[in-house]
């Protein structure tokens, strides 16, 4: 295995259980402590972990962006629960803006059922998960690859978005506050949501209840431009009543 993988696996522990023991990793990968040492020494200047003794807990901030690999196997049951809400409200021959989310990516997956469907979308998974369907017109942003994702991002990327209108944009977020609406840790992918936003009828954030009361690094925007959230438990009733104040239809 290498370094870079083993790192990304112990990352996706650290979700998975927050916290890590330097002699359980040692034993399970087959290397030395004072290489796992250096993995979670690597992992605390990135700003993914705090080491203490004997191991390290993980940086729980909406702030950092994880690898892509990583989020990608992160709450997959909250995923694919909501794939499943919002694959119900598609319907065969919609027009529709996929954000590069991990969600977004097992929302495309439940669409493979559907027929007739034009999507665009930014990420570079979504255009492999979907590229052997017959019948959908998918169309890519173009853009530059950000690092550490498989997402496009950039001017060219915005400027394809403009060029069109669809029935609805489905995008998530690292974090939603009744404030500050919704949030995300990388400016460049804040601004692509905020274009596939504009370019819709209906407008869908997909986010689990984990996000939620959780303010990250830059605005997408404020929550009364939704149309529909989408998560996989109910919220409590202040979120009721934000939302219905906002006019926002809630499904859980």
């Amino acid at each position: 295995m290498l370094a870079l993988e083993r790192r990304n696996t112990i990352l996706s522990i650290l979700q998975k259980d927050s916290r890590v023991v330097v002699g359980d990793l040692s034993r399970e990968f087959k290397v030395t402590e004072e290489t796992i040492r250096r993995d979670l020494e690597k992992l605390e200047k990135e700003g993914f972990a705090k080491k203490t003794y004997g191991g390290a807990i993980i940086n729980d901030s909406s702030i950092i962006d994880l690898p892509y690999t990583v989020r990608k196997k992160a709450n997959v049951s909250s995923k694919q629960d909501i794939a499943e809400l919002i694959g119900v409200r598609v319907q065969d021959g919609d027009h529709l803006m996929l954000d590069a989310s991990s969600t977004a990516v097992y929302i495309a997956n439940y669409l493979k059922s559907r027929k007739n469907l034009t999507l665009i979308t930014n990420s570079i998974e979504i255009l492999f998960e979907l590229s052997d369907i017959e019948g959908f017109q998918i169309l890519s942003t173009g853009g530059i690859m950000k690092e550490g994702s498989l997402s496009l991002v950039g001017h060219q990327a915005e400027k394809m978005l403009r060029s069109f209108h669809v029935d609805k944009t489905i995008i998530s977020c690292k974090g939603i506050d009744t404030e500050y609406g919704f949030t995300d840790s990388n400016e460049m992918e804040a601004h692509i949501k905020q274009v596939m936003l504009a370019c819709a009828g209906t407008k869908i954030l997909a986010v689990d209840y984990s996000k939620f009361d959780k303010i990250s690094f830059t605005k997408i925007a404020d929550l009364s431009e939704l149309n529909l959230l989408v998560t996989d438990r109910e919220p409590d009733q202040k979120w009721k009543k934000i939302l219905n104040d906002n006019h926002i239809e809630i499904n859980y």
